[in-house]
């Protein structure tokens, strides 16, 4: 077997470059003004790359309004006897369907444990269709772009560059209150993200099933440490002259402390009995759930999750598609919900959805268009369940929330989306404009959908 030398070491980032963003144990997460807490909770986000179109997911269904969707919606619109019909708890009617394929999300809406937040989207300040056409109002930059309004909703930086994103925001405002976390409060199974990127703390990433173990170590933990795991501890803890050399050593040993210990917690975690659906995502969400379920021995008081399902860019094929991609995001938060309902966490966990924007009502042939606002979906015990958040606006092409081919104007800010999220979590409402910044513009800070 070769010998590993500096040289060698230097060169090993392809199995440690994954672990460049983790904390470890011996990450000290600086004094902050949250917490000190004694209490558990864990926000979740599910992201879903591409631009879910969310008026297929949740679609009006009385006469007038319905007719004004299926007319705008041309051959994309779902029958209004497939829809799964839900009664908003301020209406007490059933005048909203859900896409048929997610009866999971619609039996958690009706037990009370689910609420869909209505034409949210990231904004600076509150906008009007002639604002929007007069350009007499501060718009983000770049809409209706993949990549741009990622980063809205993750950084929620309006029209000012941020390297931060609000989980990563949230994460230094409570680090105080989290000092004897073994594990870092952001934690991602779905690779660096923006959302999570912070001043002081680091997150930690990790695969879709867990820690990704170094290759040629040792795979199970207690194993006697093998040759090439000891040549690598004998590199990682050297004398190193330059600063750059002890700053990659630092990285590896934080990178071989934290796999360690979480695949040790791992390991001993309950066996559940909830079944996931065998999909990308639900693999993320399984795991998360395993997380949960030891984050006592992990000293855990708060945690945020980053995870995500890809194909929302529908513009093809979406009569095709949405049904796999809308049913497998329902399937695997609904098994989410249970598997923290068998933990006994249920009011402890909140999961959300989040997605690049909505897209047009109108129709490119078999698809859709990049569009602006759309419907998120929160799911947890703490949520006050059962009802529509916000003002879902009227489906009509050259309507008043349409700024052209059926983009809706958002009537929500993903900041005050954030902000109500970030209250339930713990923040200070000192704070909030710390982790959502045009808060401030929007006269209502918190939604209400948590209690």
């Amino acid at each position: 077997m070769k010998t590993l030398n500096r040289r060698d070491f230097l060169k090993t980032g392809g199995a440690a470059a994954l672990f460049a963003a983790t904390p470890g144990l011996a990450y000290s997460q600086v004094v902050g003004g949250n917490g000190p807490f004694t209490d558990y909770k864990a926000l979740v986000c599910v992201f879903l790359f591409g631009g879910n179109d969310s008026y297929n997911m949740l679609v009006p269904n009385t006469a007038a309004e319905y007719n004004a969707y299926a007319s705008s919606r041309q051959n994309l619109a779902l029958l209004q006897a497939d829809l799964l019909p839900i009664a908003p708890a301020s209406s007490g009617q059933s005048d909203f369907g859900l896409h048929p394929a997610m009866a999971g999300v619609r039996d958690l809406f009706v037990d009370g444990h689910a609420a869909f937040v209505t034409n949210v989207g990231p904004l600076v300040e509150p906008t009007t269709k002639d604002q929007y056409d007069n350009r007499s109002v501060t718009l983000p930059p770049q809409l209706f772009s993949h990549n741009d309004q990622q980063d809205q909703w993750t950084s929620l930086r309006g029209n000012v560059p941020s390297k931060t994103g609000w989980a990563g925001r949230m994460a230094d405002l409570i680090r105080d209150g989290v000092a004897g976390q073994q594990m870092a409060t952001n934690a991602s199974l779905f690779g660096t993200n923006l959302f999570q990127a912070a001043d002081e703390t680091v997150a930690y990433v990790m695969g879709p099933g867990g820690p990704v173990r170094f290759e040629g170590f040792s795979s199970t933990p207690g194993e006697i440490l093998n040759e090439q795991r000891l040549a690598f501890e004998r590199v990682v803890d050297a004398r190193y002259d330059s600063i750059y050399e002890r700053g990659f050593a630092a990285v590896q040993r934080r990178a071989i402390d934290a796999a360690d210990t979480v695949s040790t917690a791992l390991e001993a975690a309950p066996a559940l009995t909830t079944q996931f659906p065998q999909s990308q995502l639900g693999t993320q969400l399984q795991t998360v759930a395993r997380l949960i379920a030891v984050r006592d021995d992990l000293q855990m008081q708060r945690q945020i999750f980053f995870v995500a399902a890809g194909g929302f860019d529908s513009h093809d094929n979406q009569n095709r598609d949405q049904p796999g991609l809308l049913g497998g995001v329902s399937d695997a938060i609904a098994a989410f919900h249970a598997a923290t309902g068998e933990l006994a966490v249920d009011d402890k966990v909140t999961a959300f959805t989040q997605s690049d924007f909505g897209r047009t009502l109108t129709s490119n042939g078999d698809g859709t268009d990049h569009a602006w606002g759309g419907n998120q979906l929160v799911v947890g015990g703490a949520v006050a369940g059962g009802d529509l958040y916000g003002s879902y606006p009227a489906l009509e092409i050259g309507g008043p929330e349409d700024v052209g081919g059926g983009r809706m104007i958002p009537s929500t800010s993903a900041d005050q989306f954030a902000a109500t999220l970030a209250r339930w979590f713990g923040i200070a409402d000192a704070d909030l404009d710390i982790v959502a910044p045009n808060l401030s513009n929007f006269a209502q800070r918190d939604l209400g959908f948590m209690v």
